[in-house]
């Protein structure tokens, strides 16, 4: 048979025992017998993490973290960031090609809707103040065909390209491909004949991935046939922009050495300071040939009361 023995209260460890006890810093109501190895603070077993001797608060691990100089990419990225934009800018080139669609009626016939109109790159309206085709020419599509190779282009590039360069340089190199590509179809391309897709900005991927391979000192080859194809494939099938490919191609390709072969001391600063003069470059070269193309409608119309410009 078994028997009962009762404790004395003053050895049960009761209520009193606990009050006695130091409570956690983060949670008052929690006595602990328990401490921070660093800072010595009570913390409950919530609070602690194990360390490489003994263990820490949450506080200062988190100090510690924001101490310790993160490991980062040749481009000044943080390791381990997952690929956000890539997809953002998929699901945007669909939901536009589904207005257009919607708009015309069809899918295949899309380029007869009104956004579709309105938004296509072509000189002669830009020179006319419409500014935003240079822009907006990138997102559009002609058919799902041509909207379902870009995007699993941009879905195959554009991933490894993000988490090397980190959001935002990706980006920058991404719109500065858009607006070289328009930015050489507005100096050399025909007046009338509209331009779309976001080949351009994939062209400057490819350029980026180039340069990219080139200072890791990867294998080239894969890549430069890659681009190789696509370019032969530009000159070879009718209805490619060639000059919005090439446009691209140039611009992505500058932008991604710029931040790349940025010195690591002071690297932002250099970095912006690259992608600025790039940017300049480009709206310098169309707001001369805005100029131009003012000048020649203008000579066009010398026989009226006076000069206009196109719209």
């Amino acid at each position: 048979m078994g028997c009962v023995v009762t404790v004395p209260p003053e050895q049960s460890g009761g209520p009193d025992d606990a009050r006695a006890m130091p409570v956690c810093v983060r949670h008052p109501d929690r006595p602990t017998g328990l401490r921070c190895t660093r800072c010595e603070r009570p913390a409950c077993p919530e609070c602690l993490r194990e360390a490489s001797v003994g263990y820490h608060c949450v506080d200062c691990l988190r100090q510690s973290q924001r101490n310790t100089r993160q490991p980062v990419t040749v481009a000044g990225a943080r390791l381990g960031t997952k690929p956000v934009l890539v997809p953002v800018l998929i699901a945007l080139n669909i939901a536009i090609f589904l207005v257009t669609a919607v708009q015309a009626g069809s899918p295949t016939a899309n380029f007869h809707s009104e956004l579709f109109q309105r938004w296509a790159m072509a000189p002669p309206p830009v020179a006319g103040g419409q500014w935003w085709r240079v822009v907006t020419s990138g997102f559009l599509h002609q058919g799902m065909i041509h909207l379902l190779v870009n995007m699993v282009a941009l879905w195959i590039v554009g991933r490894e390209l993000e988490v090397l360069l980190g959001r935002l340089r990706f980006l920058a190199v991404y719109l500065l491909g858009l607006l070289g590509g328009s930015l050489f179809v507005f100096l050399f391309g025909a007046a009338f004949q509209p331009v779309v897709g976001a080949s351009a900005a994939l062209y400057g991927l490819f350029g980026g991935i180039a340069v990219a391979a080139w200072r890791l000192r990867l294998n080239m080859r894969p890549i430069l046939l890659v681009i190789g194809i696509n370019v032969l494939l530009t000159v070879t099938i009718p209805g490619i922009s060639l000059l919005g490919h090439l446009g691209g191609l140039v611009l992505g390709t500058a932008a991604t050495a710029a931040l790349l072969y940025a010195p690591a001391h002071r690297r932002g600063t250099w970095q912006a300071g690259a992608l600025a003069a790039l940017l300049l470059v480009v709206l310098a070269a169309m707001l001369t040939r805005d100029a131009v193309i003012g000048d020649v409608m203008c000579g066009m119309l010398r026989g009226e009361t006076r000069c206009v410009r196109v719209s």
